[in-house]
This record gives structure tokens, C-alpha cells and sequence, in this order.
């Protein structure tokens, strides 16, 4: 299949004349070796240092890397001491602080004597 070229320059103009020029510039043309070089530094740095929070300003709006963590849950149910990866587990040990199966037998249907502090003897 031919291009026709001159289909494509119409496409382009179109583009360009709806949304402007910055939409048909090549992000190629306005790279250059000094903009390489700070690139390949930055690079540099976050290698050596990959948890360091960097803040950048970058046309008025502040950038701020790493802020969001991923919230580490604690795999040890603290009633019954079994360790589990089920995503169910980790549900009912954020808001019971016990496992499913804890839930099952302590708290269901008791939970407001649970919220109150209440927990099994071992």
C-alpha cells in the first residue's frame, strides 16, 4: 500500500489546526546534546540514590517522587499467629486486625465487643 503524501500533509494540517503546532513537531527536533547530557545525569542519579525523595520544579508545578508507597501489610494474624498471603486475609486484618479465619470464629456477629478491645485467651 502507497502513502500519499499528499493525504498526509492534509492529516497534518488538520491536526495542527485543531490542536495546534506542538501536536505535529517532532519531540526529536527540540533534543539536543545538552538536554542528553542532563537526561543521562539524571539517570546517574537515581541509580545511586533510588529511594531519595527528589522534589523538581517544572513549569510552576512541583513533582515529588516516591510519594506514594505501597502500605505494607503485616502477614502474622496477632490472635492465632498464622502467616498468610490470601488478599481475603488481608482484608479483615486491616479493619479486625485478625485473620478470615479468626474473623470466622471470634468476631463475626460480635463486633462491637472486638472494637471494644475484647480478644480470645490463648
Amino acid at each position: 500500500m502507497k502513502k500519499d503524501l499528499n493525504e498526509i500533509a492534509k492529516l497534518e494540517q488538520a491536526i495542527e489546526k485543531k490542536y495546534g503546532t506542538a501536536a505535529t513537531i517532532n519531540p526529536k527536533g527540540s533534543w539536543d546534546e545538552e538536554k542528553e547530557r542532563k537526561y543521562l545525569e539524571n539517570l546517574k542519579n537515581q541509580k545511586k540514590n533510588p529511594k531519595e525523595k527528589v522534589t523538581e520544579d517544572q513549569k510552576g508545578f512541583i513533582i515529588r517522587e516516591n510519594k506514594f508507597k505501597k502500605p505494607t501489610t503485616d502477614r502474622d494474624c496477632p490472635v492465632c499467629g498464622k502467616y498468610s498471603f490470601l488478599s481475603k486475609d488481608d482484608i479483615y486484618m486491616l479493619k479486625f486486625r485478625c485473620c478470615f479465619d479468626c474473623y470466622i470464629q471470634y468476631v463475626e456477629g460480635r463486633e462491637e465487643r472486638w472494637n471494644s478491645g475484647w480478644r480470645p485467651k490463648n
